[in-house]
């Protein structure tokens, strides 16, 4: 019947018999938009798990919608927390085996189904099933590095894992020091994007009831107040603060305190226990206790609280060969809070702290120049604390979300445009 119909058409007869017939008569033009391309997202890192990795995944979802019908393929649980339109698989994280096994079938089966136009992975660990669904549905291959994922020293993720990475069409990083780990194990120089993560810009209004009000519930007083926010890992170094540098702060600043907002990582995949073990071992040493609060983990309006109510944030960060900090998004939380940070200068914090603008950024291992830099922070006035807050603002607002989401969506089109 269609055949028919669209053979009288072409043939002219149906045409000029409807042109007689509606002669004058205005007719809307019905158009079909074209559906958009589907990618496929297959990750480790995503909410309900909780970090700085996850929130940044999170977000490339977020991007990638515009352009995208996202599939996710994810952590058990994701499904409830990605962005609206999105649709999810969710896979048990744990045993790591498990997890790894179910997500080879899952994204094969969804690359078969979907046909994506792109397959993106959330990290290094995922690289390998994203490439083989890309190489099934004819796709582009993406995958964003943190660090770690790239000098991962287990003997069969660089035998089988990391080949992967190279063959990647496209990779993103999130600062300098990770596209020179990149370079290093053989990435093209030429298909690297350095991206480093955003932040939300916090609502100012109320910043000042929220600090008084975050002081009151967790009895600080007007106290100089040390943060520190992050996962509770060697790497992170609180334990080298609180046993090599509070106890100098304290004989200096008496009435200081600190807040520790945190916890050790028990998802991750990286996960050695005992270091906050060592934390409290050396608090109990030194008999200080009384001047540390822990709160391990908060909610999202707690935490700005917290970022309000501090001094300083802390970011001991440690040098340690083979597990390295890839950027350091709490510093730039932290920044658009207006809240300055004194951070070791290791891996790829350079990136997340600017050196007299958004804090001070220190030679690795120096614990003495640390000491006096938290001290020197802590003593500023009120006109001090206004001026160092308002240069922190100002550095982060080049790192909110819309201006991540912009530039990963350009590059992204940069590079098909380049592939046509």
């Amino acid at each position: 019947m269609a055949g028919g119909a669209a053979r009288l058409f072409r043939s002219g007869k149906v045409g000029r018999n409807v042109r007689k017939r509606r002669k004058n008569t205005a007719q809307p033009i019905m158009t079909r938009h074209p559906s958009p391309p589907a990618a496929l997202v297959v990750t480790r890192n995503l909410p309900p798990l909780i970090g700085g990795m996850e929130r940044l995944v999170w977000h490339i979802v977020d991007a990638l919608r515009a352009d995208y019908r996202v599939h996710v393929i994810g952590p058990a649980g994701c499904g409830l927390q990605v962005p609206p339109k999105v649709t999810a698989t969710g896979i048990p994280a744990r045993p790591l085996w498990w997890f790894l096994a179910r997500t080879q079938w899952a994204t094969i089966r969804r690359a078969l189904q979907l046909h994506p136009g792109l397959v993106f992975a959330g990290s290094g660990l995922t690289a390998p099933f994203a490439w083989l669904a890309a190489r099934l549905a004819g796709a582009h291959c993406v995958v964003y590095l943190h660090g770690l994922d790239i000098e991962a020293d287990h003997p069969l993720y660089r035998l089988l894992w990391r080949p992967f990475l190279r063959r990647c069409d496209r990779v993103f990083v999130n600062s300098r020091f990770s596209r020179g780990l990149a370079v290093k194990i053989g990435i093209d120089p030429a298909r690297i994007t350095i991206l480093p993560p955003g932040v939300e810009p916090p609502d100012l209004t109320d910043a000042e009831t929220r600090r008084r009000d975050f002081r009151a519930e967790h009895q600080l007083d007007d106290a100089p107040l040390m943060l520190y926010v992050g996962r509770i890992t060697a790497r992170k170094g609180l334990s080298v603060f609180v046993r090599g540098i509070l106890p100098a702060v304290l004989s200096h600043i008496p009435n200081a305190k600190l807040v520790v907002i945190g916890d050790e990582p028990t998802q991750a995949l990286k996960h050695r226990s005992g270091e906050k073990r060592r934390v409290f071992g050396s608090l109990q040493e030194n008999r200080l206790g009384n001047r540390v609060l822990f709160l391990d983990h908060v909610g999202d309006s707690e935490l700005s609280a917290a970022y309000f109510a501090a001094d300083l944030l802390l970011f001991p960060v440690q040098d340690l060969p083979g597990d390295h900090e890839g950027f350091g998004m709490v510093a730039i939380e932290a920044a658009a809070h207006g809240l300055p940070t004194v951070a070791f200068a290791a891996g790829g914090v350079p990136d997340a702290v600017a050196d007299g603008r958004s804090g001070r950024l220190i030679a690795p291992g120096d614990n003495r120049a640390f000491t006096e830099a938290v001290i020197d922070c802590l003593r500023r006035d009120d006109a001090e604390k206004r001026l160092a807050a308002r240069r922190a603002r100002q550095f982060a607002e080049d790192f909110s979300w819309t201006h991540f989401n912009d530039r990963f969506r350009a590059a992204l089109a940069k590079y098909e445009s380049h592939q046509r």
